[in-house]
């Protein structure tokens, strides 16, 4: 079926669709997916079913709602690891209990997520900045690699803070069981194999067939390999969490945590895959296929969900067109559940461990954070911040200090923002900002300041303290160049009205320039800075405000 727009509100995602191609795509998928999923839920705490459950949900709400005809969203490794470290403090993982307050999370955040979506906040997956994001990714991946080394290592799994962990293990890593070593491992050397040959390979799935056929094959069950175990063939059925107002209201700041990440990787995912090259992205759409996989999970007895790049790649490079590849691969995986949980009860914990292994390597973005270091030491400094954040503090706690952390540089990166002098090109009307490399010339008598960012009240009392300075070298001209100048607040227009007074107090005549944000016009508007600057003093251009003033 040719691509066609529509502006309905409901599957817009399969308006595109191509039955073999979609079909094919999904079946890739699928096979990609069932033992991702597993691993997933194993990770969480959760039972390999419940990420079926995310995975049907995911591809059923997204197509349902989503705009992206290639986003692959279900249960995923990124924000796992921080649920289930809160999940952990509320309830015991496996009990009755820990699943309700799951079901309540999922609720909250496909809530949040769907609130995002109608009120267009797409710029709220910004609160993460590239650097932050790479530690957090960075941090996250520890984790992973924590939680599953004792399940490949064969030992039992130590509690306490990740790093207590981290030391027992090991001291302990002398008593691994060889046969567990060899299937986590082995399962991890085959899906970075097939990686490497093609990511369309689902080197996870032959991996696991791998290890269980020599599983059954040796009698490693008997050798200390412990197995998944039977699998219920129960299916998604309805439900709803009984639980406490106050364990609601407990929920609260982790359901937000969550939701930023999910923000932040959906948007990324749909950025990096887009529907079509020459149209935008509609993050804000996308929000609202992400939000109601995560209320259909919910309401089905799963966790939240989450958009995931890699398998959005593998659905976008091998002919998919449409969510229909995603609703196929949910298919598959309903038909498993249905008939087919008796394969999976001999698949060893350690090759989930080992896939996950694999995740947790994956993740860890090596060639950015090089780049990084090569480039802004400082924001290198960020990653390595972010990172101890997530690994030594609680993983809830430190998820949300690395979105306070990230606010914390936007800020900074704001105040750093200081007075530029211009001086006029040799030969020609343009005043450009000074530079060592860049011969300038001045006129006698006249200053030509800028601000190079917004004027608020975090560099306003800069800006006063360095206009002030070049008062000091007694102009008779004073010129703001404002094409920087995007936004002016109340705290601002007060220090500009405070200048301007300053200004006629030592009879320098001051003149405004290339004032081209339309905030900034309302600004001057709205704060009555023309009553201290008159507007026959507002120029197009520094040059015309030169020869006009300059005495």
């Amino acid at each position: 079926m040719p691509h066609a727009k529509h502006a309905w509100p409901l599957f817009r995602s399969l308006a595109s669709y191509s039955l073999p191609g979609d079909l094919m795509a999904g079946l890739t998928l699928a096979a990609i997916a069932i033992p991702e999923q597993m691993a997933t839920a194993r990770l969480g705490g959760f039972a390999p079913q419940i990420g079926f459950f995310a995975f049907m949900a995911g591809s059923l709400g997204f197509a349902l709602l989503g705009g992206n005809r290639f986003l692959s969203c279900g249960a995923d490794s990124t924000i796992t690891p921080i649920f289930a470290g809160g999940l952990a403090a509320l309830a015991a993982a496996g009990t009755p209990e820990y699943q309700g307050v799951a079901i309540a999370l999922a609720l909250m955040v496909g809530a949040m997520m769907l609130a995002g979506g109608a009120f267009r906040l797409g710029v709220i997956a910004n609160l993460l900045s590239v650097p932050v994001m790479v530690g957090f990714l960075a941090g996250i991946s520890v984790h992973i690699i924590v939680s599953q080394l004792p399940g490949v290592l064969g030992l039992q799994s130590p509690s306490g803070p990740t790093l207590d962990r981290i030391g027992v293990l090991a001291s302990e890593i002398g008593l691994s069981n060889p046969f567990t070593l060899c299937i986590g491992f082995g399962v991890l050397a085959l899906v970075f194999v097939f990686e490497t040959i093609s990511a369309k390979i689902p080197g996870a799935l032959i991996g696991l067939v791998a290890a269980t056929l020599a599983t059954i094959a040796l009698g490693l069950e008997s050798k200390g390999v412990n197995v998944v175990g039977q699998v219920p063939g129960t299916l998604p059925r309805p439900t709803f969490p009984e639980l406490a107002p106050e364990l609601w209201v407990r929920l609260v700041p982790l359901a937000f945590v969550i939701t930023i990440v999910v923000m932040v990787q959906t948007a990324a995912t749909t950025q990096s895959f887009p529907s079509d090259p020459d149209t935008p992205a509609d993050v804000d759409r996308d929000f609202l296929g992400a939000g109601a996989g995560s209320v259909i999970a919910g309401l089905f007895g799963a966790f939240p969900v989450n958009a995931s790049p890699p398998r959005t790649g593998i659905v976008a490079e091998t002919g998919g067109q449409s969510q229909l590849a995603g609703l196929a691969a949910a298919a598959i995986v309903l038909v498993l559940l249905a008939f087919g949980t008796g394969l999976l009860q001999h698949v060893p914990d350690a090759a989930l461990g080992g896939i996950l292994l694999f995740v947790a390597l994956r993740i860890i973005r090596f060639r950015q954070i090089v780049t990084i270091y090569r480039q802004s030491f400082s924001e290198f400094l960020l990653i390595v911040a972010t990172a101890a954040l997530i690994i030594v503090l609680p993983i809830q706690q430190g998820a949300f200090l690395c979105i306070v952390l990230s606010l914390l540089h936007g800020i900074w990166s704001t105040t750093r923002a200081r007075l530029v002098e211009f001086e006029r090109v040799p030969g020609t009307t343009i005043w450009w900002p000074a530079h060592p490399h860049i011969s300038g010339e001045r006129v006698e008598g006249v200053a030509v300041i800028g601000l190079q960012a917004p004027l608020s009240f975090l560099n306003a009392p800069g800006f006063r303290s360095d206009v002030t300075k070049v008062l000091a070298t007694t102009p008779q001209l004073l010129v703001l160049e404002a094409s920087g100048m995007v936004e002016i607040d109340f705290t601002a227009a007060q220090i500009l009205l405070d200048v301007f007074k300053v200004c006629g107090e030592q009879g320098v005549t001051v003149a405004l320039a290339r004032l081209e944000s339309v905030r900034a016009q309302d600004a001057f508007e709205r704060f009555r800075l023309f009553d201290a600057l008159p507007r026959e003093h507002v120029f197009y251009s520094v040059d015309e405000a030169v020869r006009k003033l300059a005495k």
